[in-house]
């Protein structure tokens, strides 16, 4: 049990690194989930209530996107961004916004994909009551999201909980560089290699009450929707 003491030592008293770790990986798991849920469930809610030519390649395309390697979407990102890449003059590599778009990249079909199937369960039902009331179009729309909200808030934890827990894109794009771009998973990781495995386990424990923290005032606004 000697991780747990070491846990709640280090959030009695945290140190300026492990803050600085903190801080990095609420930021970036902040701005990646709110960017994939602002750009992702619109186009969801579009692939779930219309009907379409394409619509089912689409789907499918969304899909194998959503089990996209984390690694791969570093590659990406880095082949991208890097020194001689078509955005290699935004000079970005090896900084949070860097880990931002790989994050970015990895949820977005993630939140695509089930905003799409959230909506196309509820859309069928919803729209055809909202036309025999005969709303306009965007009061469907805004029946429809509202009806689907309690789901949307799950879809955003998910991709939150992605975020937060991922390791190979931010490590790759990110460098883990101490004080800068180092955040919770990679320290993880980092510690695990240097065979400090009672900190690695107490950061692991740190990671979890973050996630938990996370979790409860999203569960009560969920409740409050149903």
């Amino acid at each position: 049990m000697d991780y747990l003491k070491e846990a709640f030592t280090l959030l009695l008293h945290p140190d300026a690194e492990l803050m600085q770790i903190i801080g990095t990986t609420l930021t970036m798991s902040f701005f990646s989930t709110s960017i994939s849920c602002i750009l992702g469930m619109p186009l969801g809610v579009l692939l779930g209530k219309r009907r379409f030519i394409g619509r089912s390649l689409l789907l499918r395309i969304v899909n194998t996107l959503m089990g996209l390697p984390p690694v791969v979407a570093g590659l990406i990102v880095f082949m991208l961004f890097r020194g001689v890449g078509p955005f290699g003059s935004l000079h970005l590599m090896f900084s949070v916004p860097i880990m931002v778009i790989a994050q970015v990249l990895l949820i977005t079909p993630v939140v695509i994909g089930l905003s799409a199937a959230a909506a196309g369960e509820k859309s069928a039902m919803i729209l055809e009551t909202a036309r025999g009331m005969r709303f306009s179009g965007g009061r469907q729309t805004s029946l429809l999201l509202r009806e689907c909200a309690p789901q949307f808030v799950t879809i955003a934890l998910m991709g939150f909980g992605r975020s937060i827990a991922e390791v190979g894109a931010v490590s790759l794009v990110g460098g883990n560089i101490q004080y800068k771009t180092r955040v919770m998973t990679t320290a993880i990781l980092l510690e695990s290699n240097k065979g400090d495995f009672r900190r690695a386990l107490a950061l692991g424990v740190i990671l979890m009450l973050i996630s938990l923290i996370a979790n409860i005032p999203a569960y009560t606004l969920q409740e409050k929707m149903k």
